[in-house]
Parts: C-alpha cells; sequence; structure tokens
C-alpha cells in the first residue's frame, strides 16, 4: 500500500479574482470547480488543476477577502514545485512570466518566483518515472510546455527528525538530502525539509494551508488505520463530495490530508463546463441565494462567465 503521490495542496488567498488571473491566465491551469469551503460556505473554494482535475495536477484556495498576507515558518510548506516537460521549457516560462512582471530565478536546475500573494513556486523538469503529464490546454500556453502537475513541495518541519520518521512510516523513500519521494501505480510526490527559519510563521493570504496525498479508493480506510498505529490522531472519513478525506498533523506541525481518486469533479458538471458554476454541496443549497450574496463576483478567464450566474463585475 503506497500513497499515490500528490493529490492537491491548498493555499489561502485574499483576492480570488487576481489569484484565478495568475494561476489560470499566467500559469495556463484550468478552474475546474467553484464552490464553497465546506466548512465555511461563506468563502470561496476554488481548484485548479489539468483539463479534468485529475490529482496530481490541483491547487486550491481559500478565499478570505480581507486577510492579511501571511509568513512561511516552521511547521508550514513554503514552496510548491510544478513539473514541466524539459529543460528547456524553464526558457519558455522564463520569458512568459517575465512578459508578465513576474520576477523569477534560476536555482539549482529549477526555476523559482512567486505568485502574486508571495506563495514561492518552483518549476522543474520532469525526470523518469514521473508518470503522465497533466495539462490544461490554454489557448495562449505552448501545449508542449504547459505545466505538467505537481511534483511535490517543499516545507520546514518543527520537528525534522520525527517527521522523517513519520514519512518512513508512510512508505517515503529517501530521495536525497532532507527528500522523500512516494510512488503508487500513476503518481510520485516529493516531500522536502528545508532548514526552517528562527523566525515563526503567520497563516494567511500566500500560504500553503495543507498538502494532500492520493489514496486509492480500496486503501482509505487502511491509510486512516496506519496513521493511527504510527501514534498520528486522524480525523474520520469526511466526505469532501469530490473526494473522501481524512486529516492529520505531521510531528513537524504541517497539515497533512489523505483524498481517494473518486469520485472525482465531474460528480456535478459536465467535464465540458467544469468551474464554470457555483456548485454548492447538498447541505447548503437551500442556503444559495443567501451565500451568492455573500460571495464577490468571480470572472472565468476561460469561458469568460461569471459566478454568481448573472453577476457583473462590482468587486
Amino acid at each position: 500500500m503506497n500513497l499515490d503521490g500528490i493529490h492537491h495542496v491548498t493555499a489561502i488567498t485574499a483576492d480570488g479574482q487576481r489569484n484565478v488571473d495568475f494561476y489560470a491566465g499566467t500559469l495556463g491551469l484550468r478552474l475546474v470547480k467553484t464552490t464553497v469551503n465546506f466548512d465555511a460556505p461563506d468563502m470561496y473554494h476554488l481548484y485548479l488543476g489539468d483539463e479534468a482535475g485529475t490529482p496530481g495536477s490541483i491547487m486550491t484556495f481559500f478565499e478570505i477577502p480581507g486577510a492579511g498576507a501571511g509568513r512561511p515558518g516552521p511547521g508550514m510548506v513554503h514552496r510548491v514545485v510544478w513539473r514541466v516537460p524539459s529543460p528547456g521549457s524553464l526558457d519558455y516560462w522564463e520569458a512568459r512570466l517575465g512578459d508578465a512582471g513576474v520576477a523569477a530565478w534560476r536555482e539549482g536546475g529549477a526555476l523559482r518566483f512567486a505568485d502574486p500573494e508571495g506563495l514561492g513556486i518552483e518549476l522543474v523538469p520532469d525526470g523518469p518515472g514521473e508518470g503522465e503529464p497533466r495539462r490544461a490546454r490554454a489557448e495562449d500556453v505552448d501545449p508542449e510546455q504547459a505545466l505538467a502537475g505537481i511534483a511535490g513541495v517543499r516545507a520546514y518541519s518543527r520537528h525534522p527528525e520525527e517527521t522523517a520518521r513519520l514519512l518512513g512510516q508512510l512508505g517515503f523513500a529517501r530521495d536525497g538530502e532532507g527528500a522523500f519521494v512516494t510512488a503508487g501505480p500513476e503518481r510520485r510526490g516529493r516531500y522536502v525539509l528545508d532548514d526552517a527559519p528562527a523566525e515563526r510563521g503567520v497563516p494567511g493570504a500566500g500560504t500553503v494551508h495543507h498538502v494532500a496525498w492520493t489514496s486509492l479508493d480500496a486503501d482509505h480506510e487502511g491509510w486512516r488505520r496506519r496513521v493511527i498505529e504510527t501514534g498520528g490522531a486522524p480525523t474520520g472519513v469526511i466526505d469532501r463530495q469530490y473526494f473522501r478525506s481524512i486529516y492529520f498533523r505531521e510531528p513537524g506541525h504541517v497539515l497533512f490530508e489523505i483524498a481517494t481518486v473518486s469520485p472525482g469533479f465531474a460528480v456535478d458538471e459536465e467535464p465540458e463546463h467544469l468551474g464554470e458554476g457555483l456548485r454548492l454541496p447538498p447541505q447548503y443549497e437551500d442556503l444559495r441565494e443567501r451565500i451568492e450574496e455573500r460571495l464577490r463576483p468571480l470572472r472565468n478567464p476561460r469561458s469568460r462567465t461569471w459566478v454568481p450566474a448573472g453577476a457583473g463585475s462590482g468587486r
């Protein structure tokens, strides 16, 4: 039983429109689901990824209007690492980011930059064994150079030795200094521990909320038992409509999620219209009018449609 790589990474934004314009516009991802935080339905939960919202391609954001800028510190993920097809792809993305006014720099064979709220991003060329590329189709992004999925994350652990021990118990293999990798039938995912700064972190806009790993559907209960056996305290299984999840904190304090592959994002929208409407879970459908009144209008860059339906540009 192995975790099948990264499922998704969830972060915080203070401005959903600016966020979507960057990730869907500049980076060429597809907005595959526009919904709300199931635990706080007055805020958007936005999912961006490849054409189908395949696990391993998904970056999600809670919109908290007015949230102050965050700062990563011990117990937090500080950089999301994306796959690109080849070393030459870094030249393409360096030029594209430059044209968009985004400062980027080379470091250790990777291209680094930050999103508009300061969240660290890194692009790395694909190596052997990374699996199929998970690409979106953006009209102004060269399909041969498009982002190919999430390779992993870089984190600051409060207790790196204990984090390393837990990762081993969850089946991760060491993959270099401070680096660990898990590989399943479809995906790989790397978790890299960097030396943590002395300054404590501040959750807020531009910081990662949690990282989710992929479980095959049949293994999900088994992973909950495995976490308990390691001394962890996972939640019960929670239905997130598009997947089922458990949550727990690893010993270094980073919040982990283990999420299933199924049922996927086409459960409540046709694949060709993913992300175009505001989708609510059944428990909130009776509150739709009130929820829509509290959400700020959001324009989908690809479909050029607005959420809530009929909204204009009054943000």
